[in-house]
């Protein structure tokens, strides 16, 4: 299976499953979603807002790239400054009615190994003003991509590239975060990448996207097992904040794409909950904030439903904990 056009904007398909609104009032900050048009595949303003405007107090996003709105009659250094401007005239839009979510940060494309990457940043920061926050460089890479779902851009080894490094630390220098997408077999990278470029706030999107397709298929336990002690050792480093979320794509192998209905966010809380609780136990809360990643998840599971999960494993910890992962991480890392 391909992603197809259409894939995470199946409304008819997610509306038979609807819930109460859990603790409707909570202050949210959804840090990770996209917006695109490629084609007849389109997730846009209208349909986020028709998203966070379905019952929870969603009330600012951070937007985080996925290569729309290019300008394609730059250089390919300066094409992904497009997407950052049209994102900044949203938001500028958006402002006109403040009852509804806001895009209060963008996270944004550029590749780090580029020996004129501060040109290239100085365009975003031209183009999104105090909207640009830092920059994502997925490191996403399988030798065997034989059965994943959702196209993976990463290049072997580019962790450990010496130019790729000096690109991250160059983000630390100037205030800015990185942001990363990679798979769980990446980790031990990763964690040397973290550890080489102490003085930058580095995202780890995802939980490292433990895979269950393909030759990964049946064997989330033994993953279960390894990912957990990556995580272990990935959280001793205080540069390191996780998002906890995109534990729905199709990638990850739950098959809730493929079902007559969606499920209920019972049943998520329940899958998800080992993987979230052992982040909070070791990354503590302040270093982990809840995400959407939508459109993308949205192939298995409504945005409503997805909220509720959370705050169903949010609930065993207290009210402080609990408005750090909801709205105060994500404002603090992404400076909002």
């Amino acid at each position: 299976m391909t992603w197809t056009p259409g894939m995470e904007r199946r409304d008819d398909w997610l509306a038979q499953t609807t819930e109460p609104i859990l603790d409707p009032r909570r202050d949210i900050v959804d840090p990770h979603h996209h917006l695109w048009v490629h084609g007849d595949t389109v997730y846009d303003l209208a349909a986020l807002w028709s998203d966070t405007g379905a019952g929870h107090n969603v009330v600012q996003t951070v937007y985080v790239e996925c290569r729309s709105f290019y300008g394609r009659g730059a250089s390919p250094s300066l094409q992904p400054v497009g997407e950052t401007a049209h994102v900044a005239r949203l938001a500028a839009g958006m402002a006109q009615h403040p009852d509804r979510a806001q895009i209060a940060g963008i996270v944004a494309h550029a590749d780090l190994r580029d020996p004129n990457l501060d040109a290239v940043l100085d365009a975003h920061r031209a183009a999104g003003g105090p909207l640009f926050k830092g920059i994502r460089h997925s490191g996403a890479y399988d030798p065997d991509p034989a059965g994943l779902i959702v196209p993976a851009r990463g290049t072997p080894g580019l962790y450990a590239d010496p130019d790729f490094r000096r690109g991250v630390a160059r983000l630390g220098a100037r205030g800015l975060s990185y942001d990363t997408w990679h798979y769980h077999t990446q980790t031990a990278e990763f964690l040397a990448l973290a550890q080489a470029v102490p003085d930058t706030v580095l995202v780890l999107d995802h939980l490292s996207t433990p895979l269950g397709v393909g030759r990964f298929a049946g064997r989330r336990d033994a993953i279960f097992d390894t990912w957990r002690r990556d995580m272990a050792a990935l959280a001793k480093c205080p540069n390191v904040v996780a998002k906890l979320g995109g534990l729905a794509m199709p990638d990850n192998g739950w098959g809730w794409h493929l079902r007559a209905a969606p499920p209920g966010s019972e049943e998520i809380a329940q899958a998800f909950a080992p993987w979230f609780h052992h982040m909070i136990d070791h990354f503590g809360p302040a270093r982990c904030m809840f995400e959407s990643n939508f459109p993308v998840d949205r192939t298995a599971l409504g945005y409503p439903v997805l909220w509720n999960a959370f705050k169903r494993m949010a609930a065993q910890y207290d009210q402080a904990a609990q408005a750090m992962m909801f709205s105060g991480t994500a404002r603090a890392t992404y400076r909002l």
